[in-house]
């Protein structure tokens, strides 16, 4: 049906639509269902090949070494916890800042959750509103912005007849639409469902490296498994038993049965934190890229001050010809006619709203690209307000002198003349500009503003100031908010091309005068230098923008457009938050880190000897049971602790690389040491329960040696942390050693073990200032070939 614009659906008509199926549901939930979780943290390949080893060990009455399982399925239970409470957070949150919409409904205009929408429903769409779904203008006009959905970045003209895409977004106008294709009937709904057919999009680098890692990893565990089994029970005809314990041993080795679990709950932890403080998190790789952030784009209005603004001045040009009361006469019928869309127009109708017999018989709403707003009066005239570079254009030096000591006040300078004809939206005629006054408005900066600009200088984080007021304004605002370098300023107006512009955001600190696309090439020129640009905005002229940037950051009482293409929505709209943002995306990646050399020690070393030992003559010299002993005391206890430990250095490098550095000096001094002790064995002929014993006792000592160097710098929670990893460690070699199939040694067994205990930690000292000296000839061949 096609209802009438002013009446809309009745509320029964509603009701029979949303009944029917024809609501505006989304397709896909924000957070995962309950089921979701326990399946992913249930139903995952390695419990899978845990449960298998458990049934090997149990057909060969190997009761002792399924400890594994037990710690598996500890783990399994911890992730479930966390992530169902990250998801009952998110939730709520989610309810709270749930987008919504203004339909007609029964003839009254009322504001309903997007959701509720259903098919014949008659929306209103204003400047900043995104469309819930794929509609048809009734009446009305309005700019619309589709770059989110088709990639075009040109505003288009859209009137009755017209359609307009679900997803896209309104730049400027007002329009009355009929909704006709709703929830996955929509166009981004199906847009939204063909993306969701490829598992790796939108997954952070940290998670498709360990996604790769398990691949590679649960390709190899088979074949090597096999082939170990072979060489154990038909070469060296160990046994049965034997045979499948060594080789459950060297797999359960191989396996990080923690670490992906253990980055699943810190990033849950990290989700629920952010949440506490009023941030919404929209896409959980966000957390990552905020720990890589080197560069912060800022909006001025709404972010560096508060998002109210007020009309301070009103300065006459010409009092003979517009005198006080024609200029108020003016932009009270101006302000009359039209649309509030903004903070400068809201302050200005909020001034100039005094009764006018006027009528408007055209209007021409603001944008960000023209700067300015017209609207034609009949008997009486056109008006034009905005800013005076764009209104003037080539005659702007005839009020340069006057306007710019305003501006470098830190006023918006506004400029309302009378026009000589019918303004064009593509344009001004300049020598038809009559200027009649300038209007000087003001917004406080934000009182949090000079020690959240510090905290970011302290951090490294660059901070850009982007904004579409005067450049002299912008960074008179950007010195006494405190921002390094703000006397570093732009005209963005000024930059003709692509290469202009990109010489400029390395350069310049203000940029002023900015265009949606031009804040959008900025953030993508930045990007192109290296650096992983966080962008805050509140308005529509932020959104492709928001879009762009590495991590997109929306004000809530900004535009909802803004808050849709953000991956992260300050709630409380308080850009103080964000060094605490910050600091959460750095603290959790990096014990991420941190804890993963932990992991990849042991599978290092385990892959390593797995596959030395298929073509040596020795068997495997630990246990299922040991190692778990070895995983609890130097991995999984250690890394629970610190990764929820603060750690707000900047995250450089990629993911794998980073853990693969840190973790690969303690699996090679893991493996040299344990080839040393196998050499010994088949030298002095020990027994296999002696080699067991020393192996065991020697991994676990190195494993401390490693927790001491992840450990570093020590505060007095680490050192209590490592001094309890070691004493567990020593009582549970020396009174209870026998639970976990350790043997009292003899006297040659002893002094070997005490030997290559001695040697460890100079070899692993040694193999880190190799690494060390490794590391840095690359950073110097960087530079070399960077100049």
């Amino acid at each position: 049906m096609s209802p009438d614009p002013e009446e809309g659906l009745t509320q029964e008509q509603a009701h029979q639509r949303e009944q029917a199926g024809w609501a505006n549901t989304p397709v896909e939930s924000p957070t995962k269902s309950v089921g979701e979780i326990v399946r992913a943290n249930v139903c995952t390949f390695f419990n899978f090949i845990f449960i298998v080893l458990a049934c090997l060990l149990i057909t060969v009455g190997s009761f002792d070494d399924m400890l594994f399982l037990l710690i598996a399925a500890a783990n399994t239970g911890i992730g479930i916890i966390q992530q169902l409470r990250s998801k009952a957070t998110i939730d709520k949150l989610n309810l709270l800042s749930a987008p919504r919409a203004k339909v007609v409904r029964e003839g009254n205009l009322i504001s309903i959750p997007s959701a509720h929408l259903v098919r014949d429903d008659v929306a209103e769409f204003t400047s900043g509103d995104q469309i819930p779904a794929d509609a048809t203008v009734l009446s009305g006009s309005a700019q619309v912005n589709e770059a989110l959905i088709t990639g075009e970045a040109d505003a288009i003209e859209k009137g009755a007849g017209d359609t307009l895409l679900s997803g896209s977004f309104v730049v400027a106008g007002k329009c009355r639409a009929r909704l006709d294709k709703v929830g996955a009937d929509s166009y981004a709904a199906r847009l939204t469902l063909e993306a969701k057919k490829n598992v790796t999009a939108g997954k952070s680098e940290m998670m498709a490296s360990l996604d790769k890692l398990i691949r590679v990893i649960g390709i190899l565990l088979i074949p090597v498994g096999v082939a170990l089994f072979i060489k154990e029970f038909y070469f060296l005809e160990l046994g049965a038993r034997q045979a499948v314990v060594s080789t459950v041993a060297a797999l359960i080795g191989m396996i990080p049965e923690g670490l992906y679990l253990l980055t699943s709950v810190a990033l849950a932890v990290s989700l629920v934190r952010l949440a506490q403080g009023k941030v919404l998190a929209q896409d959980m790789s966000c957390i990552e890229t905020l720990a890589r952030v080197d560069v912060l784009c800022v909006d001025k209005t709404g972010t560096i001050t508060e998002p109210h603004m007020e009309v301070s001045e009103t300065v006459l040009l010409d009092e003979e010809e517009y005198p006080e009361e024609a200029v108020t006469s003016a932009l009270n019928a101006f302000y009359k006619c039209m649309e509030a869309e903004n903070d400068t127009a809201r302050a200005m109708k909020e001034r100039f709203h005094g009764v006018s017999p006027w009528h408007a018989a055209r209007t021409i709403p603001f944008t960000s690209a023209t700067k300015w707003s017209a609207a034609v009066f009949p008997g009486h005239g056109a008006y034009v307000v905005g800013a005076p570079e764009f209104v003037m254009g080539a005659r702007y030096a005839d009020l340069k002198e006057l306007a710019e000591p305003y501006s470098a006040k830190g006023y918006r300078v506004l400029l309302a003349a009378e026009y000589d004809g019918v303004p064009d939206q593509r344009g001004l005629d300049p020598a038809r500009v009559r200027p009649m006054a300038l209007v000087l408005l003001s917004n406080r900066i934000r009182a949090n503003a000079p020690k959240t600009f510090h905290y970011f200088a302290q951090q490294g984080v660059t901070v850009k100031v982007i904004s579409g007021d005067n450049p002299v304004t912008v960074s008179e605002v950007a010195r006494q908010a405190g921002i390094e370098g703000a006397d570093k300023y732009i005209d963005a107006a000024t930059l003709r091309t692509d290469a202009e512009l990109e010489r400029a955001a390395g350069k310049y600190v203000v940029f002023g005068r900015v265009t949606p696309g031009q804040k959008r090439k900025l953030v993508r020129a930045l990007q192109k230098q290296g650096h992983t640009v966080a962008m805050t905005g509140d308005g529509v002229n932020d959104v492709l923008a928001l879009k762009d940037a590495d991590c997109g950051i929306a004000m809530a009482s900004g535009a909802e457009a803004a808050c849709r293409a953000a991956q992260l929505v300050l709630l409380n709209s308080d850009f103080g938050a964000m060094p605490k943002v910050v600091a959460e995306g750095r603290r959790v990646i990096n014990n991420i880190q941190r804890a993963a050399a932990l992991f990849l020690v042991k599978n290092i070393f385990s892959f390593c000897l797995a596959i030395i030992s298929l073509f040596a003559t020795f068997p495997y010299p630990v246990t299922p049971l040991q190692l778990s002993l070895l995983s609890a005391i130097t991995i999984g206890i250690p890394s629970f602790f610190l990764a929820l430990e603060p750690n707000y250095s900047l995250v450089r490098g990629k993911f794998l690389g980073n853990v693969f550095r840190q973790a690969l000096p303690g699996g090679i001094t893991d493996l040299v040491i344990i080839l040393g002790i196998e050499l010994f064995y088949l030298v002095f002929g020990f027994t296999e329960a002696d080699l067991s014993t020393m192996s065991a006792i020697l991994l676990l000592f190195i494993g401390l040696l490693v927790l001491y160097q992840v450990c570093k710098p020590f505060d007095w929670k680490r050192r209590v942390l490592w001094g309890t990893m070691a004493g567990c460690a020593s009582v549970i070699v020396l009174f209870y050693g026998d639970r976990f199939g350790l043997t009292e040694l003899t006297l040659q067994p002893l002094l070997i073990l005490i030997l290559f205990m001695c040697l460890a930690q100079p070899l692993m000292h040694l193999v880190l200032q190799c690494f060390e000296k490794g590391a840095a000839l690359l950073r110097a061949g960087r530079r070399v070939r960077r100049r």
